[in-house]
């Protein structure tokens, strides 16, 4: 297996006393069991995986689930996972993956190729660099002067990828962290928006992330 390494004690989320991860940062989404959509279909929400063993992952959510609660995991690295949430942690949670012997042989010579694989940003021919946030957590403030926890995919100088609860409309007005945007377009696990002025890049980050 790859060389692994607990995560540190100020991470977003902590690994349990003794347990290893190999260090990942993989974008993906998750449905919980118990949330649908107003057709009464399983809701989808971003989330990323921020650790990873054979038997175990973690990850950073917008909305968490409870302990025990089955969880489906999609992303483009390691394909479909499910298990159940063991352990609620801040800002995310603690996935025992179920899977067979075979399958989780298969999975950790999976993992140890990847760990070994350098991993590097590639432009996705958008028209502005996106930028993945080192924190994703952050804060929505909405027209009626409400706000809710979200979850910030990723950004550039324009406009933003998030998730979270809430399912406003295109159109709809709002604040990610402090900058003001409009939701443009719906995505398959969040919505995008578009800032309403450019943002400057140099601390675009530190107005976007506010919890």
């Amino acid at each position: 297996m790859p060389q692994a390494s607990t995560l540190p004690t100020n991470d977003p989320v902590t690994a349990p006393h003794g347990n290893a991860y190999i260090t990942v940062s993989v974008a993906g989404h998750y449905t919980l069991t118990k949330r649908y959509d107003s057709r009464g279909k399983p809701r989808k929400f971003s989330c990323r995986i921020m650790a990873i063993s054979p038997h175990e992952m973690a990850l950073a959510v917008p909305v968490s689930g409870f302990k025990g609660e089955r969880v489906t995991i999609n992303c483009e690295e390691f394909g479909t996972l499910e298990g159940n949430i063991e352990r609620v942690t801040v800002g995310g949670f603690i996935l025992k993956i179920n899977m067979s012997d075979k399958e989780r042989a298969k999975f950790g010579a999976k993992l140890e190729w990847y760990d070994q694989v350098q991993k590097n940003i590639t432009s996705d021919g958008r028209e502005h660099k996106r930028i993945v946030p080192k924190n994703p957590h952050s804060t929505l403030l909405l027209a009626d002067g409400s706000s809710v926890r979200c979850f910030v995919v990723d950004y550039s100088v324009s406009g933003a990828a998030v998730s979270a609860e809430v399912e406003p409309e295109v159109g709809t007005p709002l604040a990610v962290g402090k900058v003001v945007a409009r939701v443009i377009r719906n995505l398959p696990a969040g919505f995008a928006v578009k800032f309403i002025e450019p943002q400057e890049p140099g601390h675009l980050e530190r107005l976007i992330i506010q919890a």
